[in-house]
Protein backbone atom coordinates (compact mmCIF):
# COMPACT_ATOMS: atom_id res chain seq x y z
CA UNK A 1 0.00 0.00 0.00
CA UNK A 2 1.43 3.35 -1.07
CA UNK A 3 0.81 6.03 1.59
CA UNK A 4 1.25 9.77 1.14
CA UNK A 5 1.68 11.55 4.48
CA UNK A 6 0.78 15.22 4.91
CA UNK A 7 1.06 17.36 8.02
CA UNK A 8 3.70 19.29 9.90
CA UNK A 9 7.42 18.97 9.22
CA UNK A 10 9.45 20.72 11.90
CA UNK A 11 12.58 20.80 14.01
CA UNK A 12 12.42 21.00 17.80
CA UNK A 13 14.91 23.15 19.69
CA UNK A 14 14.74 22.09 23.34
CA UNK A 15 16.63 23.91 26.10
CA UNK A 16 16.89 23.48 29.88
CA UNK A 17 17.08 26.27 32.46
CA UNK A 18 18.70 25.20 35.77
CA UNK A 19 16.33 27.22 37.90
CA UNK A 20 12.67 28.06 38.40
CA UNK A 21 10.79 30.43 36.13
CA UNK A 22 8.51 31.43 38.99
CA UNK A 23 11.45 32.90 40.91
CA UNK A 24 12.22 35.25 38.01
CA UNK A 25 8.70 36.66 37.69
CA UNK A 26 7.93 39.82 39.68
CA UNK A 27 4.18 39.87 40.53
CA UNK A 28 3.92 43.66 40.28
CA UNK A 29 5.78 43.80 36.93
CA UNK A 30 3.97 41.15 34.91
CA UNK A 31 2.77 43.80 32.47
CA UNK A 32 6.41 44.60 31.55
CA UNK A 33 8.20 41.25 31.44
CA UNK A 34 11.72 41.36 29.95
CA UNK A 35 13.64 38.20 30.73
CA UNK A 36 16.49 36.24 29.22
CA UNK A 37 17.46 32.79 30.50
CA UNK A 38 20.99 31.39 30.31
CA UNK A 39 20.32 27.74 29.57
CA UNK A 40 22.46 24.68 30.27
CA UNK A 41 21.61 22.49 27.33
CA UNK A 42 20.26 22.51 23.79
CA UNK A 43 18.92 19.53 21.90
CA UNK A 44 17.84 19.83 18.29
CA UNK A 45 15.49 17.05 17.25
CA UNK A 46 13.71 16.22 14.06
CA UNK A 47 9.94 16.32 14.38
CA UNK A 48 6.57 17.21 12.93
CA UNK A 49 3.71 14.71 12.79
CA UNK A 50 4.00 14.00 9.05
CA UNK A 51 7.75 13.48 9.19
CA UNK A 52 7.44 11.29 12.30
CA UNK A 53 4.81 9.04 10.72
CA UNK A 54 6.72 8.84 7.45
CA UNK A 55 9.89 7.94 9.36
CA UNK A 56 8.21 4.98 11.06
CA UNK A 57 6.68 3.75 7.81
CA UNK A 58 10.04 4.07 6.09
CA UNK A 59 11.78 2.07 8.81
CA UNK A 60 9.20 -0.67 8.24
CA UNK A 61 10.02 -0.79 4.53
CA UNK A 62 6.91 1.01 3.23
CA UNK A 63 8.62 3.86 1.27
CA UNK A 64 5.97 6.49 2.11
CA UNK A 65 5.69 9.77 0.22
CA UNK A 66 6.12 12.78 2.50
CA UNK A 67 4.11 15.84 1.41
CA UNK A 68 4.63 19.33 2.85
CA UNK A 69 6.59 22.56 2.65
CA UNK A 70 10.00 23.26 4.18
CA UNK A 71 12.68 25.94 4.01
CA UNK A 72 16.18 25.97 2.56
CA UNK A 73 17.41 24.72 5.94
CA UNK A 74 15.91 21.27 5.31
CA UNK A 75 18.83 19.62 3.48
CA UNK A 76 20.21 17.60 6.39
CA UNK A 77 16.75 16.59 7.54
CA UNK A 78 15.87 15.48 4.00
CA UNK A 79 18.97 13.28 3.84
CA UNK A 80 18.05 11.72 7.20
CA UNK A 81 14.55 10.83 6.05
CA UNK A 82 15.71 9.47 2.70
CA UNK A 83 18.25 7.29 4.51
CA UNK A 84 15.36 5.86 6.53
CA UNK A 85 13.19 4.93 3.58
CA UNK A 86 11.10 8.07 3.09
CA UNK A 87 10.39 9.46 -0.38
CA UNK A 88 10.77 13.24 0.00
CA UNK A 89 9.98 14.10 -3.63
CA UNK A 90 6.61 15.45 -2.44
CA UNK A 91 8.27 18.04 -0.19
CA UNK A 92 8.35 21.52 -1.71
CA UNK A 93 10.84 24.19 -0.69
CA UNK A 94 9.73 27.68 0.24
CA UNK A 95 11.68 30.63 -1.08
CA UNK A 96 10.42 32.83 1.74
CA UNK A 97 10.36 30.89 5.01
CA UNK A 98 12.37 28.52 7.17
CA UNK A 99 11.16 25.05 8.10
CA UNK A 100 8.64 25.12 10.96
CA UNK A 101 10.32 25.27 14.35
CA UNK A 102 9.32 24.54 17.93
CA UNK A 103 11.48 26.31 20.50
CA UNK A 104 11.05 25.46 24.18
CA UNK A 105 12.83 26.08 27.46
CA UNK A 106 12.03 23.87 30.46
CA UNK A 107 12.90 24.71 34.07
CA UNK A 108 13.59 22.45 37.05
CA UNK A 109 9.86 22.35 37.91
CA UNK A 110 9.20 21.06 34.36
CA UNK A 111 7.39 24.28 33.56
CA UNK A 112 7.90 25.26 29.95
CA UNK A 113 8.01 28.47 27.92
CA UNK A 114 7.73 27.73 24.23
CA UNK A 115 7.08 29.20 20.81
CA UNK A 116 6.03 27.54 17.55
CA UNK A 117 7.06 29.15 14.29
CA UNK A 118 4.96 27.69 11.44
CA UNK A 119 7.20 29.12 8.76
CA UNK A 120 7.05 27.21 5.50
CA UNK A 121 4.18 25.07 6.80
CA UNK A 122 1.93 28.06 6.17
CA UNK A 123 2.35 27.42 2.44
CA UNK A 124 1.05 23.83 2.54
CA UNK A 125 -2.34 24.94 1.19
CA UNK A 126 -0.61 25.68 -2.13
CA UNK A 127 0.18 21.99 -2.69
CA UNK A 128 -1.70 20.18 -5.46
CA UNK A 129 -2.49 16.50 -4.77
CA UNK A 130 -4.04 15.76 -8.16
CA UNK A 131 -0.99 13.90 -9.44
CA UNK A 132 -1.35 11.35 -6.60
CA UNK A 133 -4.51 9.90 -8.17
CA UNK A 134 -3.80 6.41 -9.46
CA UNK A 135 -0.43 6.07 -7.75
CA UNK A 136 -1.31 6.48 -4.08
CA UNK A 137 -3.58 4.17 -2.09
CA UNK A 138 -4.09 6.43 0.93
CA UNK A 139 -3.42 10.04 1.89
CA UNK A 140 -2.97 10.62 5.60
CA UNK A 141 -4.05 14.18 6.42
CA UNK A 142 -2.19 15.06 9.58
CA UNK A 143 -2.19 18.21 11.69
CA UNK A 144 -0.79 21.17 9.79
CA UNK A 145 -1.95 24.59 8.70
CA UNK A 146 -5.77 24.31 8.94
CA UNK A 147 -6.27 25.76 5.44
CA UNK A 148 -4.02 23.02 4.09
CA UNK A 149 -5.93 20.33 5.96
CA UNK A 150 -9.22 21.51 4.43
CA UNK A 151 -7.61 21.79 1.00
CA UNK A 152 -6.13 18.28 1.14
CA UNK A 153 -9.43 16.81 2.31
CA UNK A 154 -11.35 18.52 -0.49
CA UNK A 155 -8.78 17.44 -3.07
CA UNK A 156 -8.96 13.82 -1.91
CA UNK A 157 -12.74 13.85 -2.34
CA UNK A 158 -12.47 15.55 -5.74
CA UNK A 159 -9.92 13.09 -7.10
CA UNK A 160 -11.29 9.95 -5.47
CA UNK A 161 -8.32 9.49 -3.15
CA UNK A 162 -8.90 7.50 0.03
CA UNK A 163 -7.81 9.53 3.04
CA UNK A 164 -7.13 9.09 6.73
CA UNK A 165 -8.18 11.91 9.07
CA UNK A 166 -5.77 12.72 11.88
CA UNK A 167 -6.65 16.13 13.32
CA UNK A 168 -4.61 15.66 16.56
CA UNK A 169 -3.35 18.99 18.01
CA UNK A 170 -5.32 21.17 15.60
CA UNK A 171 -8.62 19.84 16.95
CA UNK A 172 -8.76 22.45 19.72
CA UNK A 173 -9.03 25.38 17.29
CA UNK A 174 -11.69 23.85 15.01
CA UNK A 175 -15.44 24.25 15.41
CA UNK A 176 -17.95 21.46 14.94
CA UNK A 177 -18.63 22.07 11.25
CA UNK A 178 -14.92 22.19 10.51
CA UNK A 179 -14.28 18.95 12.36
CA UNK A 180 -17.12 17.28 10.46
CA UNK A 181 -15.64 18.52 7.17
CA UNK A 182 -12.27 16.92 7.94
CA UNK A 183 -13.65 13.64 9.29
CA UNK A 184 -16.72 12.62 7.26
CA UNK A 185 -15.95 9.99 4.65
CA UNK A 186 -12.45 9.21 5.90
CA UNK A 187 -11.26 5.67 5.28
CA UNK A 188 -9.55 5.86 8.69
CA UNK A 189 -10.00 8.18 11.63
CA UNK A 190 -7.08 8.29 14.08
CA UNK A 191 -7.38 9.92 17.50
CA UNK A 192 -6.55 9.37 21.13
CA UNK A 193 -9.29 8.79 23.68
CA UNK A 194 -9.65 12.45 24.65
CA UNK A 195 -9.68 13.61 21.04
CA UNK A 196 -12.32 11.03 20.19
CA UNK A 197 -14.68 12.44 22.80
CA UNK A 198 -13.90 16.00 21.72
CA UNK A 199 -14.77 15.13 18.10
CA UNK A 200 -18.09 13.70 19.28
CA UNK A 201 -18.75 16.76 21.45
CA UNK A 202 -17.93 19.30 18.75
CA UNK A 203 -19.85 17.56 15.96
CA UNK A 204 -22.78 16.52 18.14
CA UNK A 205 -22.45 12.98 16.84
CA UNK A 206 -22.86 9.98 19.11
CA UNK A 207 -20.03 7.41 19.16
CA UNK A 208 -22.12 5.21 16.86
CA UNK A 209 -22.82 8.09 14.46
CA UNK A 210 -19.15 9.02 14.28
CA UNK A 211 -18.14 5.42 13.62
CA UNK A 212 -20.76 5.21 10.90
CA UNK A 213 -19.35 8.26 9.11
CA UNK A 214 -15.87 6.78 8.64
CA UNK A 215 -14.55 3.49 7.36
CA UNK A 216 -12.39 2.43 10.29
CA UNK A 217 -12.10 4.31 13.56
CA UNK A 218 -8.83 3.81 15.45
CA UNK A 219 -8.52 5.14 19.01
CA UNK A 220 -5.34 4.93 21.04
CA UNK A 221 -5.96 4.43 24.76
CA UNK A 222 -2.55 5.16 26.24
CA UNK A 223 -1.57 2.57 28.82
CA UNK A 224 -4.80 0.65 28.05
CA UNK A 225 -3.80 -0.17 24.46
CA UNK A 226 -5.98 0.60 21.44
CA UNK A 227 -9.48 0.14 20.06
CA UNK A 228 -10.65 -0.34 16.48
CA UNK A 229 -14.28 0.23 15.52
CA UNK A 230 -16.28 -0.40 12.35
CA UNK A 231 -19.99 0.16 11.89
CA UNK A 232 -22.02 -2.97 12.49
CA UNK A 233 -19.10 -4.93 13.95
CA UNK A 234 -17.89 -5.70 17.45
CA UNK A 235 -15.03 -3.43 18.56
CA UNK A 236 -11.51 -4.81 18.50
CA UNK A 237 -9.80 -4.15 21.81
CA UNK A 238 -6.04 -4.66 21.80
CA UNK A 239 -4.22 -4.66 25.16
CA UNK A 240 -0.96 -2.71 25.62
CA UNK A 241 2.55 -4.04 25.28
CA UNK A 242 3.73 -5.09 28.76
CA UNK A 243 6.95 -4.16 30.57
CA UNK A 244 7.38 -0.71 29.06
CA UNK A 245 10.24 1.51 30.22
CA UNK A 246 9.07 5.02 29.28
CA UNK A 247 11.58 7.76 28.58
CA UNK A 248 9.62 10.52 26.80
CA UNK A 249 6.10 10.39 25.33
CA UNK A 250 6.41 12.77 22.37
CA UNK A 251 5.85 11.00 19.07
CA UNK A 252 4.32 7.81 20.45
CA UNK A 253 1.00 8.47 18.69
CA UNK A 254 2.78 9.12 15.41
CA UNK A 255 4.71 5.87 15.74
CA UNK A 256 1.44 4.01 16.42
CA UNK A 257 0.06 5.25 13.11
CA UNK A 258 3.22 4.06 11.34
CA UNK A 259 2.90 0.55 12.73
CA UNK A 260 -0.84 0.37 12.10
CA UNK A 261 -0.63 1.52 8.48
CA UNK A 262 2.37 -0.69 7.73
CA UNK A 263 0.43 -3.76 8.90
CA UNK A 264 -2.58 -2.69 6.82
CA UNK A 265 -0.24 -2.30 3.87
CA UNK A 266 0.95 -5.86 4.36
CA UNK A 267 -2.64 -7.08 4.27
CA UNK A 268 -2.74 -8.09 7.93
CA UNK A 269 -5.84 -7.97 10.11
CA UNK A 270 -6.95 -4.85 11.95
CA UNK A 271 -6.15 -6.56 15.24
CA UNK A 272 -2.61 -7.24 14.09
CA UNK A 273 -2.35 -3.65 12.83
CA UNK A 274 -3.27 -2.30 16.27
CA UNK A 275 -0.80 -4.68 17.89
CA UNK A 276 2.05 -3.49 15.69
CA UNK A 277 0.91 0.10 16.25
CA UNK A 278 1.15 -0.41 20.01
CA UNK A 279 4.63 -1.86 19.66
CA UNK A 280 5.91 1.00 17.48
CA UNK A 281 4.42 3.46 19.96
CA UNK A 282 6.41 1.77 22.72
CA UNK A 283 9.59 2.13 20.64
CA UNK A 284 9.03 5.89 20.54
CA UNK A 285 7.96 6.02 24.20
CA UNK A 286 11.14 4.28 25.34
CA UNK A 287 13.38 6.64 23.34
CA UNK A 288 14.07 10.34 23.79
CA UNK A 289 13.33 11.96 20.45
CA UNK A 290 10.53 11.20 17.99
CA UNK A 291 12.79 9.70 15.32
CA UNK A 292 15.57 8.20 17.40
CA UNK A 293 14.22 4.66 17.82
CA UNK A 294 15.59 1.77 15.75
CA UNK A 295 13.70 -1.04 14.09
CA UNK A 296 15.51 -4.38 14.44
CA UNK A 297 13.29 -7.03 12.80
CA UNK A 298 14.31 -9.97 15.00
CA UNK A 299 13.93 -8.03 18.24
CA UNK A 300 10.66 -6.51 17.01
CA UNK A 301 9.25 -9.95 16.21
CA UNK A 302 10.36 -11.35 19.56
CA UNK A 303 8.68 -8.57 21.48
CA UNK A 304 5.51 -8.84 19.39
CA UNK A 305 5.48 -12.58 20.11
CA UNK A 306 5.93 -11.99 23.85
CA UNK A 307 3.12 -9.45 23.89
CA UNK A 308 0.58 -11.00 21.52
CA UNK A 309 1.56 -14.60 20.78
CA UNK A 310 3.56 -16.64 18.29
CA UNK A 311 1.25 -15.98 15.32
CA UNK A 312 1.81 -12.23 15.67
CA UNK A 313 5.57 -12.66 15.57
CA UNK A 314 5.35 -15.01 12.59
CA UNK A 315 3.23 -12.53 10.65
CA UNK A 316 5.83 -9.84 11.22
CA UNK A 317 8.79 -12.03 10.27
CA UNK A 318 7.04 -12.96 7.02
CA UNK A 319 7.11 -9.32 5.92
CA UNK A 320 10.72 -8.70 6.87
CA UNK A 321 12.10 -11.81 5.15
Amino acid sequence: MRVAVTGSIATDHLMTFPGRFVEQLMPDKLDKVALSFLVDGLEIRRGGVAANIAFGLGCLGQRPLLVGTVGKDFAEYRSWLEAHGVDTSGVRESTLHHTARYIATTDTDLNQIASFYPGAMGEDSQIDLSDLAGRTDLVLIGASDPDAMFSFTAQCREHGLAFAADTSWQLARLDGDQVAELVAGAAYLFSNEYEAELIEHKTGWSPEELTGRVGIRVTTLGSAGARVDQAGQAPILVPPVPDVQPAEPTGAGDAFRSGFLAAVGWGLSLERAAQLGNLLAVHALETTGTQEYEIKPAALADRLTAAYGAAAGEDLVAHFS
